[in-house]
């Protein structure tokens, strides 16, 4: 339920003065339908609630102030996941956003066709949440990020590959990496008795 700049079940309220091109009301209509979701990939990113709730707040923050440079008709989910991921990374001890590294061998690997089921997908809807979130908690940052946008957000592989600012082999790639690490991670604790 909306109320004012209230939503309830937030734990923030939304209050700014803004002299951007766009009215703040938009910037409200565009970026609160978002925050739970924004919230769920902060908590699978940190891996703690508090850290999230910040996290979040910085990256609504940040896009606020940053709104100005937001261009009205372009993709705002992959706009405001790309903060929140930026965000991430600058506030880890020694990450920056823009130094990221490579992966070995992510360009050559084969790259699968995109499907609307998957193993993976189909294991997440059925599996154990919880062997499939410590699963997930294994994986590189680089690889639990990719796999949670495709599969938990639904984004597009262009989605994808504008809030990670790489190119689209790369995003297929990496998923497909996520895909048989999460896959192997399962196994192992399967195998291990959970």
């Amino acid at each position: 339920m909306v109320s004012g700049n209230k939503r309830s079940g937030c734990w923030f309220t939304l209050v700014c003065v803004s002299e951007e091109r766009l009215p703040p009301e938009t910037f409200e209509q565009l970026a609160m339908p978002h925050f739970d979701r924004l919230y769920n990939f902060a908590c699978w990113l940190t891996q703690d609630r508090q850290e999230a709730e910040d996290l979040v707040q910085e990256t609504y923050v940040k896009a606020l102030k940053g709104f100005s440079s937001f261009q009205a008709g372009t993709n705002f989910r992959a706009w405001i996941y790309k903060i929140l991921r930026n965000t991430f990374l600058t506030s880890r001890t020694g990450l920056k956003a823009a130094a990221t590294v490579e992966i070995d061998g992510e360009e050559g690997d084969e790259l699968l066709p995109a499907v609307k089921e998957t193993p993976e997908s189909i294991l997440l809807q059925r599996s154990d949440g919880l062997l499939v979130q410590r699963a997930l908690e294994q994986l590189p940052v680089a690889y639990r990020e990719v796999i949670l946008l495709c599969e938990v957000e639904e984004m597009s592989y262009q989605e994808i590959a504008v809030t990670l600012a790489v190119p689209i082999g790369t995003v297929m790639s990496r998923l497909s990496r996520a895909r048989r690490g999460l896959r192997a991670a399962v196994q192992t604790m399967q195998g291990a008795g959970g």
